[in-house]
């Protein structure tokens, strides 16, 4: 049971819940969804980084890892508990959204506390009970959750507005997915963390870049919901399976272009670069020298040797693009399908 729970609000649960949210017509739901789940990986990932604290020994304790995702889950550091923090940040705003765009009494009040409640505390006990965490990771990741809740709950009016209707709203973000990319503490030890802090931040970049280009057409808060008449049960399935086949292949050819687009980038503005996964020829390799060393450097990779002589990891970029694609395409590409196809 514990096991299923963990899944359910696992990381990869939300990425496929959030686009069936846009697709339904819940659009501002999901959007603030999407920026809080990035925002809840950043601040716990980087949390754990530069705290370093593990999980606990096994054994003597048993860890149980019944998915692919809970054994690259147990390769990270344990404080805080990152399925603790984001199930409160996460029903928490859920509760707050339901609350606040239906019918307000007593009682829903009290049931929907009281569920949140509930669910927060199950996933706490179960991270326990799987050996995933200790009792201090738990309390930590709920205390976390609530701050972070509480200050998203302040300013994320503020947030949408700005990306509905802000003024460089594309370029701002970029630049600083740019910079999160790079302003992420390094670890005692090299954990699966930061690939996924990368993989939200392209795909919340995505999502809003597609939202830019298309608000007015399928995002307003005038468009039909699942369960009215233009959106009934039958269409909504049929988005469905137009939309997941839409975005595994874009998935699947953004990470192809960017797997062949990138080195050769790097390699004309003279930026060394390996690869730790995705590009097998770069992999170990010592990029460390410029191969425009003895040469007449062009303007721009004159202003690139400012920068400290490293190599990057190209996987870095590599992944960012690949979701980000991914996001532009539930948002853009999957309705513009649905709108040419009468879905």
């Amino acid at each position: 049971m514990f096991s299923v729970m963990s899944c359910v609000v696992s990381v990869p649960f939300y990425t496929g819940f959030i686009p069936l949210l846009f697709w339904s017509g819940h659009s501002k739901l999901a959007r603030q969804m999407i920026l809080l789940l990035a925002f809840c990986d950043f601040i716990g990932n980087s949390i754990k980084d530069v705290v370093s604290a593990p999980r606990p020994s096994s054994p003597p304790v048993r860890r149980v890892t019944a998915t692919k995702d809970e054994k690259e889950n147990a390769m990270e550091y344990g404080l805080p508990s990152s399925h603790a923090l984001n199930t409160v940040c996460l029903s928490g705003y859920l509760l707050h959204y339901a609350l606040t765009h239906g019918v307000q009494n007593g009682v829903t009040v009290a049931v929907g506390f009281a569920l949140v409640f509930t669910l927060v505390m199950i996933i706490g006990i179960g991270r326990i009970y799987l050996g995933m965490h200790s009792l201090i990771d738990v309390v930590s990741g709920i205390s976390f959750g609530l701050v972070i809740l509480a200050f998203w709950l302040t300013i994320h009016e503020y947030v949408d507005d700005f990306i509905i209707s802000g003024q460089n709203v594309t370029s701002f973000l970029a630049s600083l997915s740019l910079l999160l990319c790079f302003a992420y503490p390094t670890p005692e030890f090299p954990t699966p963390s930061f690939e996924y802090h990368t993989a939200f931040v392209g795909a919340a970049f995505g999502i809003v870049s597609g939202i830019r280009q298309t608000y007015f057409h399928f995002h307003h808060e005038g468009v039909p919901r699942i369960f009215s008449p233009q959106i009934p049960l039958l269409v909504f399935l049929g988005r469905m399976l137009v939309g997941i086949s839409t975005i595994l292949m874009v998935k699947f050819c953004s990470k192809a272009i960017a797997k062949w687009l990138l080195p050769v980038m790097c390699n004309t503005l003279g930026i060394p670069i390996v690869s730790s996964c995705y590009v097998p020829a770069l992999r170990g390799s010592d990029s460390s020298k410029s191969k425009s060393d003895g040469k007449q450097l062009g303007y721009l990779q004159k202003v690139i040797a400012f920068f400290p002589r490293k190599a990057y990891d190209v996987d870095t970029g590599i992944r960012f693009l690949q979701y980000a694609g991914l996001g532009w395409s539930v948002t853009d590409l999957a309705p513009s399908l649905f709108s040419h196809l009468n879905l």
